[in-house]
């Protein structure tokens, strides 16, 4: 069982870091995936286990908010431990991370609350879209009260948007897609793509970019507003899903 060094503090702002343990039995592969976790804003790894019996003893001493697991253990599968957690009333949030891609293995890890599924090998992009759902879902979930049906269905959606980076474009993120669309819901009215830009904290190039994008999905209503000169400005609001 290895711990592993935090990263520095602040390094994202005011927002508090999630603490992972990364559980996998070759400890190459566990090392990497430590290292991926680490370049991810927000995210820290609290160590790392080999084992199913490593795993709980972390967690009986350093509870963490997630855990990346492998299913395949020396002493017992992934979904095994979980089910031995979930019995023990711990209900860490667990995204799987194994070559194991039956669809009964992905069946069982969904009825057990995995929060995602990531199938090896895989890309760094790739578990860092998936991180970076987590993360701003766990955020959401974190400030409590009450939700409106269009802000469940966000909750609902974010880390299944994650889950499937290839429904977009080329070049296209689904993170980055996911916080323009979350800018125009919470917006009190038409934005312009400056305001959309500034408030997403990203280019106003990009802003345009996924506004297009939203916009020949039907996800967006498009209004022009004409200043005394100049060309007009193009501002933009989020479109409910319809109703029936």
């Amino acid at each position: 069982m290895n711990e592993t060094p935090d990263r520095p503090s602040g390094a994202h702002g005011a927002l508090r870091d999630f603490d992972v343990l990364v559980v996998d039995d070759d400890t190459r592969v566990a090392r990497i995936n430590a290292a991926y976790v680490a370049k991810v804003p927000g995210f820290r790894v609290s160590a790392r286990a080999h084992s199913a019996a490593e795993a709980l003893a972390v967690l009986d001493t350093h509870p963490v908010d997630l855990i990346l697991l492998d299913h395949y253990l020396p002493d017992e599968n992934g979904l095994d431990l979980v089910r031995r957690l979930r019995e023990r009333g711990q209900h860490t949030d667990v995204i799987m991370v194994t070559a194991a891609r039956d669809l009964a293995t992905v069946q069982a890890a969904m009825r057990l609350g995995a929060v995602q599924y990531l199938v090896k090998p895989f890309t760094f992009a790739g578990l860092r879209a998936r991180l970076e759902a987590y993360g701003a879902l766990r955020r959401t979930l974190d400030t409590g009260g009450e939700a409106e049906q269009s802000e469940v269905d966000r909750i609902f959606g974010a880390l299944a948007a994650a889950g499937t980076p290839n429904d977009l474009p080329k070049g296209h993120s689904p993170t980055t897609a996911d916080l323009v669309r979350q800018v125009l819901r919470e917006a009190e009215g038409p934005l312009s793509t400056q305001q959309i830009a500034d408030r997403a904290g990203i280019s106003r190039q990009t802003a345009q970019r996924y506004l297009k994008l939203l916009d020949r999905t039907g996800r967006v209503t498009l209004a022009l507003r004409y200043g005394e000169t100049g060309r007009p400005e193009h501002r933009y609001a989020w479109r409910p899903p319809a109703t029936g």
